[in-house]
């Protein structure tokens, strides 16, 4: 179910029906009730008022939720987004079941639905966490960590990721880390962005051959480098199915009470 499509297809039902009964309805209700009173000597009693002035059902429920409707998709479209993270592939930095918010405004404006974009803002930054529209099925969100730029070079043999013919720097935090006992826990720094990702040291992982990111694409990766379905497996990602940036977790469920303990910035 594309919840834009009926979102956007909601809104302009909606504000149809508020349009018309501004411009035709309302004004034939008014005319009633005046030309009911000019008939009435006593004036109209209130049960007659009410009866005339009353508002088809369609009508009232359009006008209470047209206002709703269109901050909600302005909010939804163009300023944050809420998702929920459904898999392990962005562990340690993102836990199944964080909700987190993405930043729709952050590479530029774009028409819900059609996702065309109308306005340029910015563009992604290695090391940031982005939510795109996966290439081999559109309507499905992926959540993963930018890692090359268009035109980038990337390499990825040993558990070691080269940019641009450099290793990306990372150190050791911790072995076999609660939870996770098979894994390294590591310090990678990408650009600017120092960020934890996993890696298990049993599992030889995927080896990629060096790879040059197309013009207007990118090179995504999970941090939980060997449990992460990402393009090392099935290539770039088009600007085009660029969402936003991911820049905070504000709650967690995982079935039970919601949490908000683990409210945090998204590095």
């Amino acid at each position: 179910m594309d919840f834009s499509l009926l979102l956007v297809l909601a809104v302009i039902v909606t504000g149809i029906i508020y349009l018309l009964d501004a411009l035709w309805f309302r004004p034939r209700r008014q005319k009633r009730v005046a030309s009911a009173e000019a008939a009435s000597h006593d004036g109209l009693d209130a049960a007659t008022r009410e009866k005339l002035e009353k508002e088809p059902w369609p009508i009232d429920y359009s006008r209470s939720l047209f206002p709703v409707l269109l901050v909600v998709l302005v909010v939804r479209s163009f300023i944050v987004e809420p998702f929920q993270i459904p898999s392990g592939s962005m562990r340690p930095t993102l836990e199944v079941g964080d909700f987190i918010l993405v930043n729709k405004f952050a590479y530029g404006l774009r028409l819900p639905v059609v996702h065309t974009k109308v306005f340029e803002v910015d563009e992604p930054e290695r090391g940031e966490v982005m939510v795109f529209r996966f290439p081999d099925e559109p309507s499905v969100n992926f959540i993963k960590r930018v890692v090359g730029l268009p035109g980038d070079r990337i390499r990825y043999e040993g558990k070691q990721l080269y940019v641009n013919g450099e290793p990306v720097a990372k150190t050791l935090i911790e072995e076999g880390p609660a939870g996770s006992p098979q894994q390294l826990l590591l310090e990678e720094r990408l650009g600017s962005v120092r960020h934890a990702i996993y890696n298990n040291p049993r599992d030889p992982g995927p080896q990629m051959g060096e790879v040059v990111v197309p013009e207007g694409e990118y090179f995504m990766m999970g941090d939980n480098r060997d449990q992460s379905n990402d393009s090392r497996y099935w290539g770039f990602v088009p600007e085009e199915n660029i969402v936003g940036r991911a820049f905070a977790v504000w709650m967690h469920w995982d079935g039970g009470l919601p949490s908000f303990s683990s409210v945090r910035r998204i590095e």
